[in-house]
Protein backbone atom coordinates (compact mmCIF):
# COMPACT_ATOMS: atom_id res chain seq x y z
CA UNK A 1 0.00 0.00 0.00
CA UNK A 2 1.08 3.46 -1.06
CA UNK A 3 2.34 5.58 1.92
CA UNK A 4 -0.21 8.19 0.93
CA UNK A 5 -3.07 5.70 0.00
CA UNK A 6 -6.04 8.63 0.09
CA UNK A 7 -4.22 10.21 -2.74
CA UNK A 8 -6.28 9.46 -6.05
CA UNK A 9 -4.49 8.24 -9.36
CA UNK A 10 -5.13 9.40 -12.74
CA UNK A 11 -6.54 6.42 -13.82
CA UNK A 12 -9.32 5.68 -10.81
CA UNK A 13 -9.83 9.39 -11.45
CA UNK A 14 -11.01 8.62 -14.38
CA UNK A 15 -13.84 6.69 -13.33
CA UNK A 16 -14.92 8.95 -10.54
CA UNK A 17 -15.14 11.84 -12.57
CA UNK A 18 -18.20 11.35 -15.13
CA UNK A 19 -20.28 10.21 -12.01
CA UNK A 20 -20.04 13.11 -9.97
CA UNK A 21 -23.35 15.48 -10.02
CA UNK A 22 -22.22 18.59 -11.26
CA UNK A 23 -21.72 22.17 -9.81
CA UNK A 24 -24.13 24.59 -10.11
CA UNK A 25 -22.87 26.94 -12.59
CA UNK A 26 -23.89 30.36 -10.93
CA UNK A 27 -23.75 29.06 -7.01
CA UNK A 28 -23.08 31.66 -4.45
CA UNK A 29 -20.08 32.51 -2.68
CA UNK A 30 -16.32 31.06 -3.40
CA UNK A 31 -15.08 29.20 -5.70
CA UNK A 32 -15.49 25.49 -4.40
CA UNK A 33 -12.38 23.63 -3.85
CA UNK A 34 -11.62 20.93 -6.76
CA UNK A 35 -13.73 17.88 -6.74
CA UNK A 36 -10.52 15.36 -6.86
CA UNK A 37 -9.10 17.12 -3.91
CA UNK A 38 -12.23 16.97 -1.63
CA UNK A 39 -11.88 13.08 -2.81
CA UNK A 40 -8.82 12.96 -1.43
CA UNK A 41 -9.88 14.84 1.98
CA UNK A 42 -12.42 12.45 2.29
CA UNK A 43 -10.10 9.68 1.96
CA UNK A 44 -7.99 10.79 4.26
CA UNK A 45 -10.07 10.93 7.13
CA UNK A 46 -10.91 7.06 6.86
CA UNK A 47 -7.94 6.11 6.35
CA UNK A 48 -5.83 7.63 9.44
CA UNK A 49 -9.34 8.31 11.32
CA UNK A 50 -9.31 11.62 12.27
CA UNK A 51 -12.25 13.94 13.09
CA UNK A 52 -13.14 16.17 9.88
CA UNK A 53 -11.91 19.73 11.58
CA UNK A 54 -8.06 18.04 12.03
CA UNK A 55 -7.96 17.62 8.39
CA UNK A 56 -4.25 19.04 7.61
CA UNK A 57 -5.13 22.47 5.53
CA UNK A 58 -1.64 22.52 3.90
CA UNK A 59 -2.77 19.50 1.72
CA UNK A 60 -5.64 21.51 0.18
CA UNK A 61 -8.21 19.58 0.85
CA UNK A 62 -10.37 22.56 1.84
CA UNK A 63 -12.07 22.24 5.71
CA UNK A 64 -13.19 19.61 7.30
CA UNK A 65 -16.77 20.76 6.70
CA UNK A 66 -16.40 21.21 2.99
CA UNK A 67 -15.27 17.36 3.12
CA UNK A 68 -18.30 16.63 4.66
CA UNK A 69 -20.77 18.38 2.20
CA UNK A 70 -19.24 17.01 -0.19
CA UNK A 71 -19.56 13.46 1.27
CA UNK A 72 -22.95 14.01 2.00
CA UNK A 73 -24.13 15.16 -0.97
CA UNK A 74 -22.44 12.42 -3.33
CA UNK A 75 -23.76 9.74 -1.09
CA UNK A 76 -26.98 11.28 -1.65
CA UNK A 77 -26.39 10.77 -5.37
CA UNK A 78 -25.61 7.35 -5.00
CA UNK A 79 -22.28 7.99 -6.73
CA UNK A 80 -19.98 5.54 -4.74
CA UNK A 81 -22.58 2.69 -4.81
CA UNK A 82 -22.47 3.77 -8.86
CA UNK A 83 -18.69 3.21 -8.77
CA UNK A 84 -18.51 -0.12 -6.90
CA UNK A 85 -20.91 -1.44 -9.62
CA UNK A 86 -18.79 -0.01 -11.92
CA UNK A 87 -15.73 -2.02 -10.72
CA UNK A 88 -17.37 -4.73 -10.07
CA UNK A 89 -18.60 -4.84 -14.12
CA UNK A 90 -14.88 -4.57 -14.72
CA UNK A 91 -13.66 -7.12 -12.73
CA UNK A 92 -16.73 -9.70 -13.82
CA UNK A 93 -15.27 -8.85 -17.39
CA UNK A 94 -11.74 -9.73 -16.56
CA UNK A 95 -13.49 -12.79 -14.94
CA UNK A 96 -12.02 -12.21 -11.49
CA UNK A 97 -15.34 -12.71 -10.21
CA UNK A 98 -16.18 -16.56 -8.54
CA UNK A 99 -20.09 -16.41 -8.85
CA UNK A 100 -19.86 -20.07 -8.26
CA UNK A 101 -20.28 -19.32 -4.24
CA UNK A 102 -20.62 -16.40 -2.45
CA UNK A 103 -20.12 -16.64 1.58
CA UNK A 104 -21.90 -14.39 4.23
CA UNK A 105 -21.19 -13.24 7.57
CA UNK A 106 -21.32 -10.33 10.33
CA UNK A 107 -18.62 -8.45 11.82
CA UNK A 108 -19.26 -5.82 15.61
CA UNK A 109 -17.43 -2.78 15.39
CA UNK A 110 -17.94 0.13 18.40
CA UNK A 111 -20.18 3.03 17.90
CA UNK A 112 -18.71 6.46 19.63
CA UNK A 113 -21.76 8.14 19.35
CA UNK A 114 -25.35 7.20 19.22
CA UNK A 115 -27.31 7.28 16.05
CA UNK A 116 -29.25 4.84 13.79
CA UNK A 117 -28.70 1.71 13.77
CA UNK A 118 -26.85 1.04 16.67
CA UNK A 119 -27.64 -0.71 19.28
CA UNK A 120 -26.27 -2.82 22.47
CA UNK A 121 -23.42 -4.87 21.81
CA UNK A 122 -23.67 -8.77 22.88
CA UNK A 123 -19.75 -9.26 22.48
CA UNK A 124 -18.56 -5.78 23.59
CA UNK A 125 -20.03 -5.84 27.64
CA UNK A 126 -23.44 -4.20 26.06
CA UNK A 127 -21.85 -1.09 24.71
CA UNK A 128 -23.03 1.21 22.05
CA UNK A 129 -22.32 -0.74 18.36
CA UNK A 130 -23.03 -1.37 15.15
CA UNK A 131 -22.39 -4.96 12.92
CA UNK A 132 -21.66 -5.08 9.15
CA UNK A 133 -23.25 -7.62 7.34
CA UNK A 134 -20.85 -8.59 4.20
CA UNK A 135 -21.47 -10.89 1.39
CA UNK A 136 -18.14 -11.89 -0.93
CA UNK A 137 -17.50 -13.11 -4.28
CA UNK A 138 -15.93 -16.92 -3.70
CA UNK A 139 -12.52 -15.17 -4.30
CA UNK A 140 -13.28 -12.18 -1.52
CA UNK A 141 -14.95 -9.39 -3.42
CA UNK A 142 -17.13 -7.69 -1.61
CA UNK A 143 -20.36 -7.13 -3.66
CA UNK A 144 -22.59 -5.76 -0.29
CA UNK A 145 -22.51 -4.75 2.52
CA UNK A 146 -25.30 -2.99 4.92
CA UNK A 147 -25.25 -1.55 8.81
CA UNK A 148 -27.29 -2.40 11.33
CA UNK A 149 -27.08 -2.16 15.05
CA UNK A 150 -24.62 -4.69 16.79
CA UNK A 151 -27.87 -6.56 18.65
CA UNK A 152 -29.70 -7.42 15.28
CA UNK A 153 -29.38 -11.04 14.33
CA UNK A 154 -27.32 -12.34 12.13
CA UNK A 155 -30.10 -15.04 10.91
CA UNK A 156 -32.62 -11.71 10.51
CA UNK A 157 -30.27 -10.20 7.83
CA UNK A 158 -29.18 -13.35 5.58
CA UNK A 159 -31.14 -12.19 2.70
CA UNK A 160 -30.60 -8.57 2.68
CA UNK A 161 -26.95 -8.64 1.38
CA UNK A 162 -28.05 -11.82 -0.99
CA UNK A 163 -30.37 -9.27 -2.49
CA UNK A 164 -28.25 -6.12 -2.15
CA UNK A 165 -25.67 -7.54 -4.64
CA UNK A 166 -26.18 -5.27 -7.47
CA UNK A 167 -27.03 -6.16 -11.21
CA UNK A 168 -23.13 -6.55 -12.73
CA UNK A 169 -22.55 -6.24 -15.89
CA UNK A 170 -19.39 -6.99 -18.16
CA UNK A 171 -20.42 -10.35 -19.63
CA UNK A 172 -22.35 -11.52 -22.60
CA UNK A 173 -26.53 -11.74 -21.64
CA UNK A 174 -28.30 -10.23 -18.80
CA UNK A 175 -25.89 -8.60 -15.86
CA UNK A 176 -25.54 -11.22 -13.06
CA UNK A 177 -26.83 -10.46 -9.54
CA UNK A 178 -26.90 -13.60 -7.43
CA UNK A 179 -24.06 -16.32 -7.09
CA UNK A 180 -25.34 -20.29 -7.65
CA UNK A 181 -24.32 -20.68 -3.61
CA UNK A 182 -24.30 -19.08 -0.55
CA UNK A 183 -21.88 -19.99 2.37
CA UNK A 184 -22.65 -19.61 6.05
CA UNK A 185 -21.54 -20.70 9.70
CA UNK A 186 -24.04 -22.31 12.27
CA UNK A 187 -25.27 -18.49 12.90
CA UNK A 188 -27.57 -18.66 9.49
CA UNK A 189 -28.66 -22.30 10.24
CA UNK A 190 -32.59 -21.61 9.86
CA UNK A 191 -35.29 -23.62 7.24
CA UNK A 192 -36.31 -20.33 6.53
CA UNK A 193 -33.37 -18.95 5.17
CA UNK A 194 -32.57 -21.84 3.27
CA UNK A 195 -36.52 -22.28 1.67
CA UNK A 196 -36.13 -18.49 0.73
CA UNK A 197 -32.33 -19.23 -0.86
CA UNK A 198 -33.56 -22.19 -3.07
CA UNK A 199 -36.84 -20.10 -4.42
CA UNK A 200 -33.72 -17.72 -5.54
CA UNK A 201 -32.73 -20.85 -6.95
CA UNK A 202 -29.20 -20.69 -4.64
CA UNK A 203 -28.06 -23.06 -2.94
CA UNK A 204 -27.60 -23.36 0.60
CA UNK A 205 -24.29 -24.54 2.58
CA UNK A 206 -24.96 -24.03 5.77
CA UNK A 207 -23.32 -25.95 8.73
CA UNK A 208 -26.74 -26.97 11.05
CA UNK A 209 -26.58 -26.03 14.91
CA UNK A 210 -25.93 -29.33 16.93
CA UNK A 211 -23.91 -31.27 13.98
CA UNK A 212 -20.41 -31.09 12.95
CA UNK A 213 -19.99 -28.42 10.73
CA UNK A 214 -19.37 -29.39 6.76
CA UNK A 215 -16.31 -30.57 6.21
CA UNK A 216 -14.22 -28.32 3.97
CA UNK A 217 -16.47 -25.27 4.45
CA UNK A 218 -14.32 -23.28 7.16
CA UNK A 219 -11.32 -23.09 4.21
CA UNK A 220 -14.11 -21.88 1.28
CA UNK A 221 -15.20 -18.93 4.14
CA UNK A 222 -11.53 -17.90 5.09
CA UNK A 223 -12.04 -15.17 2.13
CA UNK A 224 -15.23 -13.55 4.28
CA UNK A 225 -12.82 -13.25 7.46
CA UNK A 226 -10.11 -11.54 4.98
CA UNK A 227 -12.69 -9.40 3.78
CA UNK A 228 -13.41 -7.93 6.45
CA UNK A 229 -9.96 -7.58 8.01
CA UNK A 230 -9.44 -5.30 4.56
CA UNK A 231 -12.53 -3.08 5.57
CA UNK A 232 -10.93 -2.48 8.78
CA UNK A 233 -8.08 -1.47 7.38
CA UNK A 234 -10.01 1.44 6.81
CA UNK A 235 -9.87 2.36 10.83
CA UNK A 236 -12.86 4.69 10.64
CA UNK A 237 -14.79 1.50 9.62
CA UNK A 238 -13.08 -0.50 12.46
CA UNK A 239 -14.52 2.59 15.41
CA UNK A 240 -17.69 3.82 14.20
CA UNK A 241 -17.80 7.84 14.78
CA UNK A 242 -20.90 9.00 12.43
CA UNK A 243 -24.52 9.36 13.86
CA UNK A 244 -25.89 9.33 10.56
CA UNK A 245 -25.72 5.56 9.46
CA UNK A 246 -25.77 7.07 5.38
CA UNK A 247 -22.45 8.85 6.03
CA UNK A 248 -20.46 5.87 7.42
CA UNK A 249 -22.18 3.60 4.54
CA UNK A 250 -20.83 5.95 2.11
CA UNK A 251 -17.37 5.13 4.02
CA UNK A 252 -18.39 1.29 3.79
CA UNK A 253 -19.02 1.54 -0.24
CA UNK A 254 -16.06 3.52 -0.87
CA UNK A 255 -14.06 0.95 0.53
CA UNK A 256 -15.52 -2.14 -1.50
CA UNK A 257 -14.58 0.07 -4.18
CA UNK A 258 -11.08 0.56 -3.13
CA UNK A 259 -10.66 -2.99 -2.49
CA UNK A 260 -11.87 -3.73 -6.04
CA UNK A 261 -9.88 -1.31 -7.74
CA UNK A 262 -6.89 -2.63 -5.95
CA UNK A 263 -7.90 -6.15 -7.36
CA UNK A 264 -8.59 -4.91 -10.91
CA UNK A 265 -5.32 -3.25 -11.44
CA UNK A 266 -4.06 -6.48 -9.86
CA UNK A 267 -5.59 -7.81 -12.71
CA UNK A 268 -5.16 -6.32 -15.47
CA UNK A 269 -1.43 -5.42 -14.65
Amino acid sequence: MSTRPWIVDDDLWALIEPLLPPWPERSPGPRPVPDRLCLQGILYVPFNDVAWQLLPPELGFGSGQTCWRRLDRWQQAGVFDQLHRLLLAQLNAAGELDWTRACVDGSHVRAKKEGAATGPSPVDRRKTGSKHHLICDGRGTPLHVITTAANVNDITKTLAPVDGIPPVAGRPGRPRRQPESVLGDKAYDSKAVRRELRRRRIMPVISRKGAPNIKGLGKLRYVVEQTFALLHQFKRLAVRWERRVELHDAFLSLACSLICWRRLRRATS
